[in-house]
């Protein structure tokens, strides 16, 4: 495989209501039949901006404002290497037509995942649909209703995904501390994950967040598909193996030290995106980062950030 890295630009174009038109490749292209984010490479000397106008002129014969980035995704393919970047339109002129033969879907969010996509696109959709903030919870002290009011003032602020991580603590004020925070969660239509516990998944039917050890240990998903499961992971290999197993998403880290792993060199933006390339699961970076970090998360192919301090609130 090539060192070269190809650009890719590609558009979220959405109608107004609120639907994201996709384009589906064509025959005798690569992952032909896969449905995409409409664009396309960019030529040398075009800015992503220029390169994107006229993708989309040419494609789909439309003249677009292009606006903020949404994530650049560094994805290997066996024979390629390549960046997606891709970028919001805020506004556009014409009717969107396939020019060049390829069908055309107006797809409303909450579908998106279910159209089969390039590994590069899937990172896209979740960027799109899902939260770029997931709050790994302190461990209580002696008082749990501080602990759980903590809970609904990260909900408060906005925190829609969260890791219910309660290690060490005795099995019982586990279970009330975990049915707690899962409660308010539903109520806020945010996701709670229970830490390293399957069983107590289960039985309150929430999702689950492995960790590295217990992940390694899996042959299979131990959630059905409509419970979230992520992991942690630290290498390639843990991606690969969470990819294998049906994550909807990862951790990876520590991008820079922290006091949860003294010691621990951090990975830094260059080595998270090396591997975030090799995998096509939606990564949170986690280590030393705060919601300032998610721009830069983003521009290096991440979902956004996991944290514990940066998104507990200050009681």
């Amino acid at each position: 495989m090539s060192d070269d890295v190809v650009e890719v630009i590609a558009a979220v174009i959405t109608d107004p209501g609120g639907r994201v038109l996709l384009a589906r490749r064509t025959e005798g292209r690569d992952l032909a039949g896969l449905w995409e984010f409409p664009g396309g490479k960019r030529e040398p000397g075009e800015s992503p901006e220029q390169a994107l106008v006229r993708e989309l002129d040419e494609e789909l014969g439309i003249q677009v404002e292009v606006g903020p980035p949404l994530i650049a995704v560094p994805q290997a393919y066996p024979h390629r290497r390549l960046c997606l970047d891709v970028r919001h339109v805020t506004a556009w002129r014409g009717t969107p037509r396939g020019h060049e033969g390829q069908a055309l879907a107006w797809v409303p969010q909450h579908r998106l995942a279910s159209y089969a996509m390039p590994p590069a696109d899937r990172p896209v959709v979740a960027a799109l649909t899902r939260p770029d903030r997931y709050l790994v919870t302190p461990e209580p002290g002696a008082d749990d209703g501080a602990w759980l009011q903590g809970i609904e003032n990260a909900l408060a602020s906005g925190i829609r995904r969260m890791h219910l991580r309660l290690p060490g603590i005795e099995r019982s004020r586990r279970e009330r501390l975990v049915a707690g925070a899962v409660k308010r969660c539903r109520a806020a239509g945010a996701e709670a994950l229970v830490g390293a516990d399957p069983e107590l998944a289960r039985a309150t039917g929430a999702g689950l967040h492995l960790r590295a050890a217990q992940l390694a240990a899996l042959g299979e998903r131990p959630l059905p598909v409509d419970r979230p499961l992520a992991a942690s992971c630290h290498d390639l290999d843990e991606l690969r193996h969470a990819e294998r197993l049906g994550c909807d998403f990862a951790l990876l880290g520590p991008l820079a030290p922290t006091p949860t792993h003294p010691g621990a060199p951090g990975l830094g933006w260059t080595r998270f995106a090396t591997l975030r390339e090799a995998v096509s699961l939606p990564i949170y970076a986690i280590g030393g980062l705060g919601p300032d970090d998610i721009l830069e998360a983003r521009r290096h192919g991440a979902q956004g950030i996991a944290a514990i301090r940066a998104l507990w609130p200050a009681p």
